[in-house]
């Protein structure tokens, strides 16, 4: 894959910006590119009632295309899956304890840095999957696994 192939437009961006700019002050382009394509996010995931302690499944949502690690309906997502999360710089704070440890929302919340594979650095999109980091060819589809089941798929972040 190349940056042809990217899904997310990542031309035209200010150089390094997600190193200068908080998070609310980035365009939304720049928003979007942050996005490494890994597909963690669109995994179901369990939550400890008592402990808050999050655990991911590789039960993936029904929209969700394990080969490419991209929402099949992304810009109308929610109309088919409405409790699917719109991440926004405004709501990070309450959504990022469940995020993945390698997002780069999560990441640059926190004040870390983003990691050589994402394609931000790397330049190429396919970068997050060689590096093993995504849910590529990982998952099951949630219509094939029940609810009550879940427990029997959970997995170790890929880090």
């Amino acid at each position: 894959m190349s940056d042809t192939d990217d899904p997310i437009d990542r031309s035209g961006l200010r150089p390094r910006f997600w190193e200068t700019t908080r998070l609310d002050r980035m365009t939304q382009r720049e928003w979007e590119a942050l996005c490494d394509g890994c597909g963690k996010c669109c995994l179901n995931k369990l939550e400890d009632d008592e402990t808050g302690e999050v655990a991911l499944t590789r039960v993936a949502c029904r929209l969700f295309d394990d080969t490419t690690c991209r929402c099949a309906h992304y810009p109308i997502r929610q109309q088919f899956v409405p409790e699917c999360i719109s991440l926004k710089p405004h709501s990070i704070e309450r959504h990022a304890y469940w995020l993945p440890e390698t997002c780069a929302y999560k990441l640059l919340y926190e004040g870390k840095p983003l990691f050589d594979w994402h394609p931000l650095i790397s330049g190429d999109p396919q970068s997050v999957h060689d590096a093993g980091v995504s849910m590529q060819h990982r998952t099951v589809p949630e219509f094939e696994v029940p609810e009550d089941d879940w427990e029997e798929h959970i997995i170790e972040e890929p880090t």
